[in-house]
């Protein structure tokens, strides 16, 4: 089948159930991806199809709706920023299941700017991969929005504190990765990441515990000290 721009929801899932692949599924399970809805689609795959397809929201809320992992993928991939609205945003959020699929998705918030409204309120949500998607935004935003000042990256780390002993392994990924990529970000940022850091290396949460002692490490490194212009 050949796509194009032009493709509608339905031809653009019947060509992925083309490619699916029963091997990949079993590498993904390793991963923790889940894959009771998988095809088996590599993501290197799905941005070859997403280059075919184009941006096209109503198609990709129509994607979204199948269930099916990687037209959720594809839908993030192709859906507008612009168009986009909170609403949208809140209801994908809630209908993750998998990692993977979150840090797609929260990709896709910070280019529609709603960081600002969905972090604060996503890391209040209990459910485990809403309030993953907080600080996976976060860890997004820190790498891509280079303009904006430190200050706002800065404001996020109560919220890391805040969060930091939730023991549930998606969520303390995600704070640990938003934690370092603060950290990472520009030199002004580095020492207020670093000392949240080595507080939370000595948290009698294990949770906490751990999410320092990893941040420490990669902010201490030699790497991200000379990239920093802080060695």
């Amino acid at each position: 089948m050949s796509l194009g721009p032009a493709s509608s929801a339905r031809e653009i899932l019947s060509h992925l159930r083309s490619l699916g692949s029963q091997d990949n599924l079993a590498g993904m399970a390793r991963f923790g991806i889940v894959t009771e809805t998988a095809l088996g689609l590599s993501n290197v795959e799905l941005h070859r199809v997403a280059r075919l397809v184009k941006i096209n929201h109503l198609r990709a809320l129509e994607l979204w709706q199948t269930g099916v992992r990687e037209a959720r993928i594809l839908a993030a991939f192709t859906a507008d920023p612009k168009t986009l609205t909170l609403e949208e945003a809140r209801h994908w959020a809630k209908d993750c299941n998998s990692w993977e699929v979150v840090d797609t998705v929260a990709d896709l918030f910070v280019t529609a700017r709603f960081e600002r409204e969905l972090i604060p309120e996503f890391a209040a949500d209990g459910r485990e991969f809403v309030r993953r998607t907080a600080f996976a935004m976060i860890a997004t935003a820190a790498v891509h929005l280079k303009k904006e000042p430190d200050t706002t990256l800065l404001a996020w780390l109560p919220l890391i504190e805040q969060h930091s002993g939730d023991e549930r392994n998606f969520v303390k990924k995600a704070v640990n990765w938003a934690l370092r990529q603060i950290g990472k970000h520009s030199a002004a940022c580095h020492a207020p990441a670093l000392a949240l850091s080595r507080r939370l290396a000595e948290s009698s949460n294990r949770a906490a515990r751990w999410t320092g002692k990893d941040a420490v490490r990669e902010l201490e490194s030699d790497k991200v000290l000379t990239r920093l212009g802080l060695s």
